[in-house]
């Protein structure tokens, strides 16, 4: 089975489980996560959950069709909410933005405990979505920025542990990756880099009160995002 670059990296960052290891996928969709984390013996069961029924009916049939039905559950259920505390060593949840995802974090505090590897691809809010991880006593312990298709999208294996960064900036960009010195990063920060300086400009050509209140915000952008550069160069 065929993945985009998106779902490979998901796949790849879990971890091998145990023997007897299970794995939820939140938000399965096509049910393509657990069917490559099952054929590749990272888990031997999973859990394939979403809040519609149309994904899980998808999901189903591409289960059987490679023949996992005995080893992947398909079950309705809004996050986490029907996933059972001791039920799995690992959890992914992505494709969502980041305020939906601390929103189902949040609310599964019965098995927050339980879960040893959280496996997370928030699409937005990451700066927000990385303080509610701290918060809720998870830390990033590996991150990846992949490109495709002209987007970019993160993913992060976080576990039970303290976490805290000093400076502002690791929080939006992500402080493992900025210690790796991604290159993905690195170039995506220099693109926006020269967009804001390009949004100043014409900014500056502005005498409005919002002009002005926008230009102190991109300001402030551009010092971090420098900031951020400086550290990886």
């Amino acid at each position: 089975m065929k993945l985009s670059k998106r779902l490979e990296t998901i796949a790849a960052m879990v971890p091998e489980l145990s023997e007897d290891g299970c794995v939820a996928d939140i938000g399965t969709d096509h049910g393509f996560i657990p069917i490559r984390l099952i054929q590749e013996r990272k888990a031997a069961r999973a859990l394939a959950m979403d809040v519609r029924k149309g994904p899980l009916m998808r999901a189903e049939e591409h289960i059987r069709q490679y023949g996992l039905a005995d080893r992947i559950e398909v079950r309705l259920s809004d996050g986490l909410e029907q996933l059972r505390a001791g039920e799995a060593q690992a959890v992914v949840i992505a494709g969502m933005g980041g305020e939906l995802m601390l929103r189902i974090l949040r609310n599964g505090g019965h098995v927050r405990e339980s879960i040893r590897y959280w496996i997370l691809s928030p699409q937005s809010e990451l700066s927000a979505f990385r303080h509610g991880l701290e918060e809720m006593g998870l830390a990033i312990r590996r991150e990846e920025l992949v490109e495709e298709d002209g987007k970019y999208y993160t993913v992060m294996l976080a576990e039970p542990g303290e976490m805290h960064y000093e400076q502002e900036y690791r929080y939006r960009y992500g402080d493992c990756l900025i210690r790796q010195k991604s290159q993905v990063l690195q170039a995506l920060l220099e693109r926006e880099q020269c967009q804001y300086r390009e949004i100043l400009e014409q900014l500056g050509r502005q005498e409005s009160e919002g002009a002005v209140k926008r230009s102190r915000e991109i300001r402030q952008e551009l010092l971090d995002l420098t900031e951020a550069l400086d550290v990886m160069r």
